[in-house]
């Protein structure tokens, strides 16, 4: 296993800084289920490795007006925080929570991991997609049954845990809200990077190499099949099959000549429509607010507004909505005795936004967000902390190699999902594999996961041919 960075893990890599352990990326884990059944593929059990603790609330969503909402599991809580805003959504949000489950049993339980390199794959679901209106948007879809615009926020933000604008994403994400209703969110105990550690010791365990600081500069192609790859310091590694977890936009762009690409020319790549960029701020405080909640999100006074500035109009608005991580509520270990970890996350355009330098831009917005949570959530937030840094788009694009600085691949539209997003059987080159958010069936830790079981299914092994994509049939393999 090739790793460009300095350290396993890529988007969930961690930074240690004074004391303190700060998750780089994901953060929020679901469908944890999904991990047992990794490890025990390889006969292992994975509380040997990582512990997983459930988080209550899922989320603390707050308001510009001062009110909040607790996004929990629990059908009563969340009817009686409902009834509070807007007694007569209560039987809209039992009516959506059903639609919900039943999207969730079709665009879940029964696809998530299945390959859609064809596109009658993707023509057979559409009847019941299309019956339970998933070619709607997702707020559209929910403002059919909640009629509070607070509530409506609540019920739509999932998307962008994804990189998905609501106001463009279709409901079929509305799995989400149930995949979180049936199995809960957690966090894992020592962060995100504990489950990295747990697997990489795995592999060790197995037997596997894995190289940190060596980045594969070239895909090498004969005949229309991959046969090496080259690393950056110019080490050729031959291969029988390329597996990536890279941005596919990249990969095909990057590492494989223009004259092996047919079915991802650089016209076409350039032509998807890209998720936001995100900016991350780390703080560490010496000393804690009990009263905040694991997972916080705080939302502008703006929604579909300061949605268009970052997705459409690629501009970096005055305003912004935040999510505010605080693990050291979970895990005091984090940080040093008494101390509190933060991390805190803005969406914000990704880089192909003209006239953004993020190295003169970085520090003033970061402190910009400072500011406002000290004022508004977190008091007297600036003259506790003790050590910070951030990461911008720049950094998305650069280490991290994400095509355009996006943060999670393609943006997750109807037309960029499942058969429309990148194949995790290349079409172009034999023997080339996708798997992680760019891929299908996309971003988020389920997604990654399941990327990885579509994969079990199309790609050879041992006593089996694996799956040919239809554009390949006959050729010479």
């Amino acid at each position: 296993m090739l790793e460009a960075m300095d350290q396993p893990g890529g988007r969930a890599a961690v930074f240690e800084q004074d004391g303190f352990s700060f998750d780089a990326g994901p953060t929020v884990v679901t469908a944890s289920h999904l991990f047992d059944e990794l490890f025990a593929l390889v006969g292992r059990e994975r509380r040997d490795y990582v512990q997983f603790v459930p988080v209550d609330p899922f989320y603390r969503v707050l308001f510009p007006d001062g009110s909040r909402f607790d996004y929990v599991g629990d059908e009563p809580r969340i009817l009686a925080q409902i009834e509070q805003f807007s007694p007569r959504d209560v039987d809209g949000y039992r009516r959506l929570a059903a639609q919900a489950r039943e999207i969730f049993d079709i665009g879940y339980t029964e696809l998530v991991d299945r390959p859609f390199d064809r596109f009658t794959d993707m023509l057979k679901i559409v009847p019941d997609l299309a019956r339970l209106g998933c070619w709607r948007s997702m707020y559209e879809w929910v403002s059919a049954s909640i009629h509070d615009e607070r509530l409506r926020q609540v019920f739509t933000f999932q998307p962008l845990l994804i990189g998905g604008n609501p106001f463009r994403a279709p409901a079929i994400y509305a799995l989400i809200h149930w995949l979180e209703r049936k199995w809960g969110v957690e966090f894992a105990v020592g962060g995100t990077t504990a489950i990295v550690k747990a697997m990489v010791h795995v592999l060790g365990e197995l037997g596997v190499e894995v190289r940190v600081s060596t980045p594969v500069a070239e895909i090498e192609v004969e005949g229309g099949r991959a046969t090496a790859v080259r690393t950056a310091a110019g080490e050729r590694i031959a291969c029988a099959a390329v597996v990536s977890n890279a941005d596919p936009a990249t990969v095909y762009t990057k590492l494989v000549a223009r004259r092996h690409r047919r079915w991802n020319s650089d016209f076409l790549i350039s032509r998807k429509k890209l998720s936001m960029g995100l900016f991350v701020g780390y703080f560490g405080a010496d000393r804690t607010w009990p009263e905040l909640a694991h997972h916080t999100i705080i939302l502008g006074p703006r929604y579909r507004e300061l949605l268009e500035d970052i997705f459409e109009r690629k501009v970096l608005a005055d305003d912004f909505s935040l999510y505010l991580h605080a693990p050291t509520r979970t895990d005091p270990n984090l940080a040093p005795p008494g101390c509190e970890a933060f991390y805190v996350l803005s969406p914000v355009p990704n880089t192909q936004a003209e006239g953004l330098d993020w190295d003169r831009l970085g520090e003033a917005y970061f402190s910009k967000i400072v500011d406002f949570l000290g004022e508004q959530h977190v008091p007297g937030l600036r003259e506790h902390i003790v050590t910070r840094k951030h990461v911008t788009p720049r950094y998305f694009e650069t280490e991290l190699r994400s095509y355009g600085g996006a943060a999670f691949g393609p943006e997750p539209r109807l037309t960029q999902s499942a058969y429309f997003r990148y194949h995790n059987t290349s079409e172009d080159v034999r023997g080339l594999y996708f798997v992680g958010a760019g891929t299908h069936p996309g971003a988020g830790m389920p997604g990654v996961l399941c990327s990885a079981k579509v994969l079990e299914r199309v790609m050879p092994g041992p006593g089996r041919k694996g799956h040919v994509p239809p554009n390949m049939r006959g050729a010479g393999r």
